[in-house]
Order: structure tokens, then C-alpha cells, then sequence
């Protein structure tokens, strides 16, 4: 959003403009990820307690997915600094054109989602080994999908690009609203409430 700021053109003929119309398609994406990203969060910090202790099978898995994300950790901040580094040594071979910020978005972001494609896909094969829940795994399965269309939007720019987030968004809401339709529903009847008013 904040590039397509420098392509505005103040005129009365706004919606007649290219880079006005795309700084206000991002101005109102903006605000509509901003909501979904909002309800998600909220979705996501629901609990049903079934007072269960947690099998050790499952124990397991978290440990798998803590290791994971630890590796993961070290992993982007070092294509992170790779990105920076030959974004720079672009910058001196090149010194005749400056490289856009859009390069380093192409390279370093297109990166992560294909990592967080792969990581995504190999937690949702470790999860059939614990649990044969089919929520759960339409669950996993659809966040891969939203990741996809994420890194699919970076491959295309205008509307589409906004367009293709904000579907994306909308698809993992979906998915992890009616996961927790499914788990309430199943609740047994000794489940109860936490004390700040979650099940």
C-alpha cells in the first residue's frame, strides 16, 4: 500500500486513474484483512476442555511441531539476511538503476510460503499418525490451501494480489470456524467452561 502512495495523482478524476483505483482497492483490502485477521484471531483462541489429560501420543506431536518451529526460526532469519545481502550487492552492480522493494518482496516472501507450504504439508502428514479426527485433518488441510493462495497473490500484482489475500483469509476463518462448530458440538456434557467464559 504504502508504494502505490508515490503513483497517486490528486485529481478529481480519481476512480478514472490506474494507481489511484489500486491505492484504494489496497486502502479497503487493508482494512477487510485487518477485520478477518481479527475474527480468525479470535476463532483461534477458543478452548474445549473436556477435562482429558492429554494422551502421551499426543504430547508427542506437540514436541514434533515445537521442534519444527524451532528449526524453523534460525532457517528465516537466515534467508533473511541472504535476501538483504544480494538485495545490496544488486544495488552495486546495478548502480546506474535502483532496485525496487519489490524485489526483495519476490525473493524473501515467496521463499517463506514455500517453506511454510512444505512445513505445512509434512505437520499434516505427521498428524495422521495421531489422530484419525477428520475435522482436524480438514482443518490442517485447509490452512495449507490459504497458505497457497497467499503465495500464489505475491506471483500477481493489482487487484487480483489483494483479491487472492483477502480469499485466502476468509478460506482459513471458514475452516477454523466450523472446526470449532464441530468441536462444540461434540463436547460431552461434563465439559464446562473456563473462567474467562471459553469452554
Amino acid at each position: 500500500m504504502f508504494k502505490d502512495l508515490s503513483s497517486l495523482e490528486l485529481s478529481s478524476h480519481w476512480f478514472e486513474i490506474k494507481e489511484d483505483l489500486q491505492f484504494t482497492y489496497d486502502l479497503v483490502g487493508s482494512l477487510l484483512l485487518f477485520y478477518l485477521i481479527f475474527q480468525f484471531q479470535k476463532q483461534g483462541k477458543l478452548k474445549f476442555e473436556q477435562k482429558v489429560d492429554l494422551k502421551p501420543i499426543l504430547k508427542k506431536f506437540i514436541r514434533k511441531k515445537k521442534i519444527i518451529a524451532i528449526i524453523l526460526v534460525p532457517l528465516f532469519s537466515s534467508m533473511a539476511i541472504y535476501t538483504l545481502l544480494d538485495w545490496f550487492q544488486e544495488m552495486s552492480l546495478s548502480s546506474d538503476k535502483f532496485p525496487g522493494f519489490d524485489s526483495i518482496n519476490n525473493l524473501f516472501f515467496d521463499q517463506i510460503f514455500t517453506v511454510l507450504i512444505l512445513v505445512d504439508v509434512v505437520l499434516l502428514l505427521i498428524t495422521f499418525f495421531y489422530t484419525d479426527q477428520f475435522h482436524k485433518i480438514i482443518r490442517n488441510s485447509g490452512f495449507i490451501i490459504s497458505t497457497i493462495l497467499i503465495r500464489i497473490s505475491f506471483g500477481v500484482s493489482g487487484i487480483v494480489n489483494t483479491i487472492l489475500i483477502i480469499v485466502a483469509v476468509l478460506f482459513g476463518l471458514a475452516i477454523i470456524t466450523i472446526h470449532n462448530k464441530y468441536e462444540r458440538d461434540n463436547l460431552p456434557n461434563k465439559a464446562t467452561k473456563n473462567s474467562d467464559g471459553r469452554f
